[in-house]
């Protein structure tokens, strides 16, 4: 198994301030819910989970296009 197949990165100002990568979706998930709780209240933050295996694609991204 991949050990850096799930990756989040959070964003403030469109720069990457903080990343992280699991080998695992459900381990990237908790994360993932996590930083938006502690984390999601920054001016300006964005966090995104990918998936490496894929080509880097967003698997999801918080605030949502609909924010």
């Amino acid at each position: 198994m991949d050990n850096q197949r799930f990756h989040l990165t959070l964003s403030t100002g469109g720069k990457p301030v903080m990343r992280g990568w699991w080998p695992d979706l459900a381990t990237a998930e908790r994360k993932y819910l996590r930083w938006i709780s502690e984390r999601g209240g920054r001016d300006g933050a964005q966090i995104t989970r990918t998936d490496e295996a894929d080509g880097g694609r967003v698997l999801k991204s918080w605030p949502d296009e609909d924010r």
